[in-house]
């Protein structure tokens, strides 16, 4: 099973249009958080309501899995913590997003959303906890930010989620696609690919252009490949994620 990876498009509409053109050679396209940008020039309502209807265009090509990330928060919860509640308007269309699983083939895939504070932090482990893995060969997890390891280094200095470190080591998923720190890919000491806790963790970095970055995995095959302007980088994973 195919998975096609994408982060941190942030609003850049060239990209989104290049995955209308790929989204079909792919199982599934998995976009890891902050599809808006907060620094746009266009409003986020202009911006939510252009980046749904091309979710939704592309989920009529393949399943689109979609997690929030910082810059996607544009409501409250009760506890006066940010949300992206937007992206729940697009269950009608089959994509699936913060808060849901679904079973692709061997592979369970489960959607965290961004956590804003301890009431949206209790929500996600309390996600974490109650999913029956059943059967399925992988367990995946989608969440915008990493756990500190090579994905989370700038250059200078680790953004790594210690939660999500925590969390790995104790529910133990096969894999964790994330985002959020742009240039890991690229930073001397950084990576796209990393193992944790037995776990692997994938960040296909941000880059300008017509063309995101992005990571093509196949956990039935043990294959992952990350695409760049740079070229393109592939690594055999094997099942313990060493």
């Amino acid at each position: 099973m195919s998975l096609l990876l994408v982060s941190d498009l942030h609003y850049t509409l060239r990209q989104f249009d290049w995955l209308l053109t790929r989204a079909a050679e792919h199982d599934a396209l998995v976009f890891a958080g902050d599809l808006l940008s907060v620094a746009a020039p266009v409003a986020p309502e202009a911006q939510i309501a252009a980046v749904r209807a091309t979710l939704r265009r592309l989920a009529a090509s393949t399943t689109v899995i979609v997690c929030s990330g910082n810059h996607d928060l544009n409501a409250l919860n009760a506890a006066g913590e940010k949300t992206a509640d937007w992206l729940a308007e697009l269950a009608d269309s089959g994509v699936v997003t913060d808060g849901q699983s679904t079973r692709l083939g061997a592979t369970l895939i489960t959607v965290l959303p961004w956590w804003d504070g301890p009431v949206a932090r209790a929500d996600c482990e309390k996600l974490l906890s109650e999913v029956d893995r059943g059967d399925a060969a992988h367990w995946v997890w989608v969440y915008h930010s990493p756990p500190e390891s090579l994905l989370s280094w700038t250059g200078s200095r680790h953004f790594g989620d210690a939660a999500v470190t925590e969390w790995i080591g104790k529910w133990q998923p096969d894999a964790v696609l994330c985002g959020h720190i742009h240039q890991a890919p690229f930073a001397p000491d950084g990576s796209w690919v990393d193992s944790i806790g037995g776990a692997w963790v994938f960040n296909p970095g941000k880059q300008t252009g017509p063309v995101p970055t992005c990571v093509e995995i196949d956990l039935d095959l043990g294959l992952a490949r990350w695409t760049s302007m740079m070229g393109q980088e592939d690594r055999q994973l094997s099942h313990s994620g060493q």
